[in-house]
């Protein structure tokens, strides 16, 4: 078994662990710890959990969305500051046994910055590019603390109020919906963004 492999299967136990907690009392404190770890070394995504516990309790909804929003926050800025203060240390860790962390995806992130800055994170917050990848990234590269922190709480509440608020207008049949074409979405909406930053250069 290759190392590649291997991760996908620590990946899925660890996607089917995180899938329990929905039928446990403890699905609230699940997702906030969850929401916490994913933004700066957990690799399952919190949309797992926030959408069986949406759609078990709709009305709750937006209240999920406002957890699972507040301690990825918290967890972006934890992640920055790994990257800022302890990147040397845990570098070696981090390439080795997280996915999405290579030598090449940071030397790509770094480019993207100096270009682009609030945009590269909020894209990452939006959609399905690995957000602990740009938090670590950020504090690396010494990006601005207060862009990072506002990048972040628009794009990560945008995300999970978005599929809370799917849930609550059309409940357990948007699930599949969900699962098939979000990732898709949420590319197509940061595309249509940056058309729209375009332009706006252009008309100025």
């Amino acid at each position: 078994m290759n190392k590649t492999t291997k991760k996908i299967g620590i990946v899925r136990k660890l996607y089917d662990w995180v899938l329990h907690w929905a039928e446990t009392p403890y699905g609230l404190p699940a997702l906030f710890i969850l929401a916490f770890a994913e933004s700066s070394f957990f690799p399952v995504p919190p949309d797992i959990l926030l959408i069986p516990l949406a759609i078990s309790k709709p009305k709750k909804a937006f209240k999920f969305a406002l957890v699972c929003s507040i301690a990825s926050i918290l967890g972006g800025m934890l992640g920055y500051y790994i990257g800022w203060g302890l990147w040397s240390v845990v570098q070696n860790w981090f390439f080795a046994y997280v996915p999405g962390f290579t030598h090449h995806n940071f030397e790509l992130v770094q480019a993207k910055y100096n270009a682009w800055n609030f945009w590269v994170v909020f894209t990452a917050g939006f959609t399905p590019i690995p957000y602990k990848l740009i938090t670590i990234s950020a504090g690396v590269f010494k990006i601005n603390f207060l862009i990072f922190i506002l990048a972040s709480a628009v794009s990560r509440s945008a995300r999970f109020f978005l599929v809370s608020g799917l849930i609550f207008i059309f409940g357990e049949k948007i699930k599949k919906f969900i699962d098939k074409y979000f990732n898709l979405l949420a590319m197509l909406f940061v595309i249509l963004l940056f058309l729209g930053s375009a332009v706006v250069k252009l008309v100025k």
